[in-house]
This record gives structure tokens, sequence and C-alpha cells, in this order.
């Protein structure tokens, strides 16, 4: 994505489709006067608004005009003015709310484009609240994270990178590796005098406490994942053990089919849904047996690759079989399946033919047995993926969990070139390396790729 700081950008910012309102977005050195051509303040088209003699952060009603020959007009609405540097962006800003609807507010758009405002591109405002130093690059991805929050906690994390958690993070871990560069580049001026102001063991006494506040956010990763992006859960078992009518019920629709019939479910079925707080994604997958259909064999190898990328598995057992089908079953579980991350479910066990301790037994008919499973599935997400407390900063973002990873990297680096007795030199190279894998976080150290390969997955409009 290229960007020039002196186009003026439009873009609507509300998903298509028909709704209330729909509103559009203009940023740039020109958003007062191309808003001026098409702006009226009524609906004869005579009496026009001075922008740039207009209060900041007020809101004016009147009417949108196509700023052709015709001169017909479009619609009646509400423009917002935000003026530099106070505005989203740090430019001057105008937001349009119109009617809502495809067309109006696509109408709207093409008159703002002909006044000589550029089509935005996706994430393009961002970028520029960004470049402009509104934002840093750790906010600027949270905004991203914060409009595909499907859950509380994911949306608490959201907020709190927004408000710059991470970013007062890394510039107190930045400031550490300052005060310890410092120490070892003052060794290096006074070297030749003898002078000692800081013993070696108390340098990687620093070193090491900085680096296990490194690693324990770099751990979070994985609760941060499940956070943002939800857990991937597995129902599996043979045919007819339950897992479609499960799968069905969790969704409060018939999403899979239901059969008497073995083998009716010939691939995975993927669904999303929210339990005591926690996305779970849902996938039903086909009975595992063998088979000699070659379809349903195919539909047998993808359960098995889907169990084997789980996060979690709900493996269900027919409680109604007979003894030693149960029991088979069981020993099939336990030689095969991860116990820290599976669930075992005797299901149908208002027909039960066996009792088992060694699982959780679930009805259809009984809503105190699926309330029951419903806790365990969430209670084992927060106590296995989730243990953090809420004042800790947790990474959702692959790409911090790089970065960080890169200074502990460092961090070691310099270790070694302590306990090798090298010249405090190489130290400093080491720690200098640290502190810019930790500006790759905040934007202070970056490149064009990484700025674009991080604003071209926004929504057009942000």
């Amino acid at each position: 994505m290229k960007i020039n700081l002196y186009d003026t950008i439009a873009a609507i910012s509300t998903p298509a489709g028909e709704g209330g309102i729909s509103v559009l977005r203009l940023s740039g050195e020109n958003a007062f006067p191309f808003t001026e051509k098409v702006f009226r303040r009524d609906s004869s088209g005579i009496k026009k608004i001075d922008l740039l003699n207009t209060a900041t952060h007020t809101i004016h009603f009147g009417y949108i005009f196509d700023n052709s020959e015709n001169n017909d007009l479009i619609d009646e609405v509400l423009i917002s003015v935000f003026k530099s540097p106070n505005s989203y962006t740090g430019e001057n800003v105008i937001e349009i709310s119109s009617h809502g609807g495809f067309y109006i507010a696509q109408k709207i758009l093409s008159v703002l484009i002909n006044a000589g405002a550029r089509n935005a591109e996706p994430g393009e405002f961002t970028k520029r609240a960004f470049l402009n130093g509104r934002i840093d690059l750790s906010q600027a991805e949270a905004v991203a994270d914060l409009i595909k929050a499907k859950t509380d906690s994911a949306h608490s994390s959201s907020i709190k990178q927004l408000e710059g958690a991470l970013s007062e993070f890394a510039h107190r871990t930045r400031q550490e590796i300052i005060n310890i560069t410092s120490l070892v580049e003052l060794e290096l001026d006074f070297a030749e005098e003898g002078l000692e102001f800081v013993k070696a063991d108390d340098i990687k006494a620093m070193i090491l406490d900085l680096k296990h506040k490194l690693i324990r956010i770099t751990e979070s990763y994985i609760a941060g994942k499940v956070i943002r992006d939800g857990v991937n859960l597995v129902i599996a078992g043979k045919p007819n053990s339950g897992k479609s009518s499960l799968f069905n019920y969790l969704l409060n629709k018939n999403r899979a089919i239901v059969s008497p019939v073995a083998g009716t479910t010939r691939d995975y079925i993927e669904e999303n849904i929210i339990i005591n707080g926690v996305l779970f994604n849902l996938i039903d997958t086909a009975g595992l047996r063998s088979s000699e259909d070659e379809i349903e064999s195919e539909g047998i190898r993808r359960s098995f690759g889907k169990i084997d990328e789980a996060d979690m598995i709900l493996y269900l057992t027919d409680s109604a079989e007979d003894e030693r089908s149960v029991n088979e079953d069981i020993s099939y579980f336990e030689s095969n399946f991860d116990k820290d991350k599976s669930v075992h479910v005797f299901s149908k066990c208002d027909l039960k033919k066996i009792i088992s301790d060694k699982g959780t037994g679930i009805s259809l008919l009984n809503e105190d047995t699926l309330d029951n499973l419903k806790r365990i599935m969430s209670d084992k997400v927060k106590s296995s993926f989730i243990p953090f407390s809420k004042d800790e900063i947790v990474l959702t973002n692959l790409r911090h969990k790089f970065c960080l990873e890169n200074v502990i990297r460092s961090l070691d680096d310099a270790l070694k070139s302590l306990e090798d007795k090298m010249s405090g030199e190489f130290i400093s190279v080491d720690l200098r390396n640290a502190l810019n894998h930790l500006g790759e976080i905040t934007g202070e150290v970056t490149n064009d790729t990484i700025l674009n390969n991080i604003f071209m997955n926004f929504c057009i409009g942000k």
C-alpha cells in the first residue's frame, strides 16, 4: 500500500446493505473544501457553509447535492467536523451521516470522488493516525482486533491494548534496557582507568530479571490466541454416538444431519458459539470407524486431521451400548487421546446400560447434564489456556510475540557475551539489538512491508 499524506481520502465506513444510517468519512488537507462543494444548508442548494470557520467537533444539518450540471439533491445528512490535530487521523476529518442504503452511500462517495477526493485503501485512516503520531503501531493493531472482537474477554483485551497497556510495557522495558546499556557503556569509558562502576554479576542479574518478565509475556500468547480467535473444539466418536445431536443442541439449530444410519456425517462441519464467555469453534466430525466407502473413508481421514489440530476434544461414547462395546471405547479413548485437552462424554445417559465414572454423562432430554458439560468445557479452557489475571498483559498478536522472542534472543546473546568475558562493546551491541526488536512492537522501528501487511487486513473506511 503506497500512501500520500497530501491526498484527501474518502470511504464508506459502515457495512454494505440497508440500515438506519450510513457513515462516510473524509480525511486530509482538502476534506473541508471538497465537502463544501457538495454540501448545502438548505434543500434549494443555495446556502453554503464555511467549514474552516466552524468550531471543531460540531455537527451540521444540511443536504448533499450532485456537483454535476444537474446539481441533483441526493440526501439530507448530518456532517461532523473534526479539525487537525484533534481528529482520529490527526488531519482535518469530515464524517457524513446519511440515510442507510447501498445506493445512497455509493452516490455520496461518488460525488466526493468527483469533488477531488480519492478512494481510501483498507486501513488507510488508521494508518494515517499512526503516521501522524496519534497512535502507535500496537494500538493501531488493537483497532482491528476491537472490530473483530466476539466475546467480552476479546473486547477487554483489545480495549486494554488500545489504551496503551502493551505500549507502556514496551516503553518501560525499553528504559530498563537503556539503563543496563548505559552502565555497560559507562564501564567502557573508564575501562582504561581501572574503575568499576558495576559488577558483571549485577549486569547479569538485571538482564535475567528482564528476560523472565519477557518470557512471562510471550507465554501469554496461547491464552491471547484463544481470547481472540476462540478454541477449536472437535466433537469426535464412533458413528451414532450422538455427535451431530450434541453439535445441533449446542448451536440451538439443526446444522448437522442426524440419522440412525451409521456414516451419515461424511465430512466435518464447523460453526462458532459462545459458552460462558468463551468462543468455541465447534467441529462435528465423521464417525471414527473402518469403512469400505471411499467418500466416508475420506471424511474419517479428515476427522483425524481435525482431531490432531484441535485445542480441545469432546469424545463421545454411547452409554446405551453393551458393556463390551463401552469398555472397548473407553480403552480406545484412553490410548489415543490427550487427557489434558480431551473430555470423555458418555451420551444417551437416559438410556444407559453402563455407568462409568471415567467421564461426564449427558442426555439431550436432561438440561442439567448439558449445562454441566458446558461448565466443564468453559472451565477447562479458563484453567488450561487462560491462567492469567485480568491485570496482566496478554498477547493476542503473533507479530508481537515474534518481536519479544527476538528481544529475548538478543538478551541471551548479551548473557553469553558476559559469560565469555567479552568486551563491553559486544554486550552493548546485543543490548542495542534488543532495543531495535522492541521498537518494532510500537512502530519506532519498522519498514513499509510490515506496515502494508498490517493495514491490508483492515476493512475499508477504518
